[in-house]
């Protein structure tokens, strides 16, 4: 058997409400994410993420995080495009090598049974 330690998480973003502050630039949500900014540009990782009950959506890995974050969030060929209104919570690992992150991805996928993942799926 082979153990695999789950990678631990690095950004942790909430779906939330900018807080009215007559001064602060409004902040653009994706989503009702506004925390975007908080999850690096040109790191490679892991992502998860979460409804409200903190049940596992879907697990992606990428090479540039926020950019696969945005796509997913926002693009029309991503496995959430019809579940984004029951993403709460992305987490974010970073793993900068591209065979660990696939790993990653697929021992994720299959150990916590993510609920939109069709691919690399073996427990259905």
């Amino acid at each position: 058997m082979i153990k695999i330690d789950l990678p631990k998480v690095d950004v942790s973003i909430s779906e939330r409400k900018q807080p009215q502050d007559d001064n602060a630039p409004e902040i653009k949500s994706i989503e009702g994410f506004i925390d975007l900014h908080e999850i690096p540009r040109d790191k490679g990782g892991i992502i998860l993420f979460y409804n409200k009950k903190d049940e596992l959506l879907l697990v992606g890995k990428a090479r540039k995080l926020r950019q696969r974050v945005k796509k997913h969030l926002e693009d029309t060929v991503s496995p959430l495009k019809d579940h984004r209104n029951e993403v709460n919570r992305i987490d974010v690992c970073f793993v900068e090598d591209p065979m660990e992150r696939e790993i990653y991805e697929t021992y994720l996928i299959n150990k916590l049974q993510a609920k939109y993942n069709v691919d690399k799926v073996f427990y259905k």
